[in-house]
């Protein structure tokens, strides 16, 4: 089965590294047009020459999604750009975890800052025209402690689990719509956070896929290793394309099987 996103614009955030640029790489491969939002101008061009080999319109927009006023101006040029925005990934974040007790005021303001209040606009920004032209997909990138928290992983766990309710609220709203909304769980994914704590390890011999490989051993990984940020990319493409069209309203672990809660 081939998904295809032809004459569809999404709009991705955290979109210039990992996950993000993966996702952009397999719609702008599927015909879709692509927004790539994320807060560092180098890295985003670079993403951009990257995922516009695939033919279709790529632009790049420089904004950090917590603040509400450049988030605001950012959809409006995005909306200027492409005349209208069809799907909308929410992934930026970054994993904080640490013992509850040890959370301040401020770890837990910032990362509801980052995690969830950026996802709530742009859903409110995107709404009324998914709702008017009766077709659009929010997907909503969330990791696995969204459905199974564990110890010490505060606030991360905490947020996660606020956008699986966004999402499931929104389904419900959405469904009469054509509005489609859906989250994906990460579980243990390669990506350039794998790499920064490899290149952190001070006098090891080892190659990276060897450290990749004892870390997906010493977590017991039944499937033997860590998943591909392609892999996931396919998932998100399903989800964004007509090919997942009565799928709405779940939360599909990317994980290989990790969480004990499916």
């Amino acid at each position: 089965m081939e998904c295809r996103m032809d004459g569809r614009v999404a709009l991705i955030t955290g979109a210039s590294m990992g996950l993000g640029r993966a996702m952009a790489r397999k719609f702008a491969g599927a015909g879709a047009a692509v927004a790539m939002l994320a807060r560092r101008p180098d890295v985003l061009e670079e993403a951009r020459t990257e995922v516009a080999k695939a033919g279709t319109k790529v632009q790049v927009y420089s904004c950090d999604v917590s603040d509400k006023a450049a988030l605001e101006a950012t959809w409006a040029k995005v909306v200027g750009d492409f005349g209208q925005v069809d799907v909308v990934v929410n992934n930026a974040g970054a994993s904080a975890a640490k013992p509850f007790e040890s959370v301040t005021d401020a770890e837990w303001e910032a990362d509801f800052a980052l995690k969830v209040w950026p996802a709530i606009r742009l859903c409110r920004l995107a709404w009324p025209g998914m709702v008017q032209r009766r077709w659009g997909r929010i997907i909503n990138v969330l990791n696995t402690h969204a459905k199974a928290p564990a110890a010490n992983s505060a606030p991360t766990s905490v947020s996660r689990a606020a956008g699986l309710a966004l999402t499931k609220v929104l389904a419900s709203e959405g469904a009469p719509h054509n509005v489609l909304v859906n989250a994906l769980l990460v579980g243990l994914i390669d990506s350039d956070q794998w790499m920064r704590r490899y290149k952190q390890q001070p006098g090891s011999n080892k190659s990276y896929r060897e450290f990749l490989d004892e870390f997906a051993k010493s977590r017991g990984l039944k499937i033997g290793r860590l998943g591909e940020a392609d892999e996931f990319a396919n998932a998100a493409c399903f989800l964004a394309s007509d090919a997942g069209s009565y799928i709405n309203g779940v939360a599909i672990n990317v994980d290989g099987g990790m969480s004990p809660v499916v």
